[in-house]
């Protein structure tokens, strides 16, 4: 699903070490825990207990109600996009799905999707969102167990492999501070209870280790274009 700040194009790179860990450590449980648009977790075999957190509730009941076996509608307008950002708690899942997966870049009510295909034509992202989540990526997670958490609230009562891709930090003002000092410490307290942790960050303390880097050209705004950044992955 379209996310602004998705990790679908290193998801192949960075999932096979995750794996490896989890099985050389014996973990029972992956747990993702700032979901987004699944582009990592839908790539995680079945064989392995899965559960996907999120601090947007309307995100995580669209999560929950996929999971269930919920379709959104094939046709939306752009009348009704702005009526459901208008009415977000009539449908949560809805909401959740309108709300990301057609809005621009795949920010949160970012404004309704438009463009230009290379023969200039007009694209149809209300489709394109449909095949791409509907038809290929939903199908792929069911049977994930979903909750909205706040990071520090979540403690696993199970070996777990605890993946995080948190705000980075000094690239964006989000609306709720994030607290990256205490971020730090909960990684620290689940690491001495015995959970292996993988972040996704530009920059972690010295006590976390970088293990794989890669530059990736990031999409920003339509005023900014975009930029080159170094993502990494560390491990503590």
């Amino acid at each position: 699903m379209k996310y602004q700040g998705s990790k679908s194009r290193i998801a192949s790179d960075i999932i096979p070490i995750m794996l490896e860990a989890f099985s050389k450590n014996n973990c029972e449980i992956f747990i993702d825990c700032c979901v987004g648009g699944g582009n990592l977790l839908d790539k995680i075999p079945h064989s392995i207990e899965r559960y996907g957190n999120d601090s947007n509730e309307y995100l995580i009941e669209m999560w929950k109600a996929v999971s269930n076996g919920w379709i959104p509608p094939k046709i939306i307008t752009e009348n009704d996009y702005y009526n459901i950002r208008d009415n977000k708690d009539d449908n949560k899942a809805l909401t959740g799905y309108v709300g990301f997966a057609l809005s621009y870049g795949g920010k949160w009510f970012g404004g309704w999707s438009r463009g230009k295909d290379n023969k200039g034509n007009d694209r149809d992202y209300v489709d394109e969102s449909y095949r791409n989540c509907v038809l290929k990526q939903f199908p792929l997670m069911k049977g994930i167990k979903f909750s909205n958490k706040d990071i520090l609230e979540i403690k696993p009562s199970k070996k777990s492999l605890l993946y995080i891709d948190p705000p980075y930090k000094g690239t964006t003002k989000y609306k709720d501070k994030f607290d990256y000092e205490k971020f730090y410490e909960w990684c620290r307290d689940r690491h001495k209870e015995g959970h292996i942790i993988f972040v996704s960050e530009y920059e972690m303390p010295d006590d976390f280790k970088c293990i794989w880097s890669k530059e990736i050209n990031s999409s920003l705004t339509k005023d900014t274009g975009s930029k080159k950044g170094v993502e990494k992955l560390f491990i503590l």
